[in-house]
């Protein structure tokens, strides 16, 4: 069994925490770990496993790599889309790619992104159907209501609380009909999360998808190796269309079985749901960070980086990070996606990056910014490098806080360690690299007409990037 992890959402619900260049399956909400590991990390125990598949946008390729690393896992397919085309084409390219290196896999389907509660019945669905895929079933995981939810879309089966047969895929229901059916005991709610035989999802994409497969099979084969990344090839992938599986493929197949699903399961797509996954305390509050209360209610406040104080209010919601404070009523917190949509249009940056920006090599943080200059706080893995480069329109002044910098500028290699400091004029070609155990960490101040992170142009670069 391989277990294919779908890696592409951008997370806007979730705004400020969650960001396009870094959804939330890439934060810590519930702990040490973030919820893409936690998402593999719920499969230990199950037999059989071999290393994951994961499908991802190009944006994101270096954190699932760096995060796999970090949980010691050295061998996956990592799979990078040039753009987001819904599942049904993110799920054929990963069964073929499977069916190139295995005989015929079972594929278990996960989202990088959904809270799990109970481990252990969410092992033993996949025991139920393990047995039903193995026999040519296409199975999708049916999540038990606990509420008339208008929020997910259901699956109706033709019998109640066992493994059966699906008779239909909803769309998501006013009220009064998810009432309906939740009480009738024969839907349940969509999770997204599938399990098959890779040859008999492609059999059915043949009969009811078959320009989607074909495009798969085109970007795959004329893909190309890339350190830890498949890239597919962007002109037939971009020309697939874009559709879910559900259209595509399960809403038409014969074969489609629902395994029933009571695990605490949770998509995290709101606040508020995050607030019911989360630990709650006392008046039934998730405090998280510097945050100090007085007579608040059933309420969830995040601080990221200074106190953040709340006085006197009951179901709201408050996210303090560096450069963005949102505040909501918890009950239209799921509306936030109209304040990104505004910063959008707006062409703000707020929307899509943290102040905190992860590159391949480390990170950097922009503490400070003026008319003609700004300062970075910059972070540089052990033995990692950033481009040799040059720009147009500024200068570098580069203070070393902690390690020590290997810095070419021109024809000169130079080492600096802690308090030392160089220059790097407007135009010249420079290189940093960290030949240490240890990160290196410097203060840059950056000073010219124009400071934008696209005045870069790039003559070597370790990470392929343009």
């Amino acid at each position: 069994m391989i277990p294919v992890v779908m890696s592409g959402g951008s997370g806007t619900r979730l705004w400020p925490l969650s960001r396009k260049h870094k959804p939330k399956q890439f934060l810590s909400l519930f702990g040490g770990h973030t919820m893409f590991q936690d998402t593999i990390n719920r499969l230990d125990g199950i037999e059989g496993l071999q290393e994951p598949i994961i499908v991802c946008n190009n944006d994101h390729r270096f954190m699932v790599a760096e995060q796999l690393h970090e949980m010691n896992i050295l061998e996956s397919n990592i799979l990078l889309e040039p753009e987001g085309r819904n599942t049904a084409p993110a799920l054929a390219i990963a069964a073929l790619q499977a069916l190139r290196e295995n005989e015929d896999p079972l594929l278990l389907v996960l989202a990088a992104d959904h809270v799990i509660e109970n481990t252990a019945s969410f092992h033993q669905a996949i025991e139920q159907a393990k047995v039903e895929a193995e026999s040519g079933k296409l199975v999708t995981f049916g999540v038990v209501p606990s509420s008339a939810n208008t929020g997910y879309g259901y699956i109706q089966a033709t019998e109640k609380g066992i493994v059966s047969q699906v008779a239909a895929f909803v769309e998501k229901p006013d009220l009064a009909t998810a009432t309906e059916y939740v009480a009738s005991g024969k839907y349940y709610w969509n999770s997204g999360m599938f399990m098959f035989k890779a040859s008999s999802l492609v059999e059915e994409l043949k009969k009811f998808a078959p320009e989607i497969l074909s495009h798969c099979r085109t970007a795959l084969e004329n893909g190309k190796a890339d350190l830890d990344f498949i890239r597919l090839d962007a002109d037939a992938f971009k020309s697939c269309p874009s559709d879910s599986i559900d259209y595509a493929v399960m809403e038409h197949t014969q074969k489609a079985v629902v395994v029933p699903l009571d695990a605490g399961w949770n998509d995290v797509g709101s606040w508020s749901s995050l607030w019911e996954c989360a630990e709650q305390g006392e008046h039934n509050n998730v405090l998280q960070g510097d945050v100090i209360i007085d007579n608040v209610k059933n309420s969830y406040v995040h601080s990221e980086s200074r106190l953040v104080s709340v006085i006197g209010l009951e179901n709201i919601v408050v996210v303090e990070t560096a450069d963005a404070i949102m505040v909501a009523s918890k009950n239209s917190a799921q509306d936030v996606k109209k304040i990104v949509s505004q910063l959008s249009k707006q062409d703000r940056p707020e929307a899509e990056n943290h102040r905190l920006c992860y590159r391949p090599w480390g990170h950097y943080d922009s503490i400070d910014m003026g008319e003609r200059f700004q300062v970075k706080r910059i972070t540089v893995n052990p033995d990692a490098s950033l481009s040799l480069q040059m720009h147009h329109h500024r200068a570098e002044h580069w203070i070393v806080v902690t390690g020590t910098a290997e810095v070419t500028c021109g024809e000169k290699v130079i080492l600096l360690s802690e308090n030392e400091s160089t220059f790097i004029p407007l135009g010249e070609k420079h290189r940093l690299h960290n030949p240490g155990r240890v990160p290196l960490e410097m203060i840059e101040v950056q000073s010219g007409s124009y400071l934008g992170e696209d005045d870069i142009v790039r003559f070597e670069d370790n990470y392929q990037r343009n």
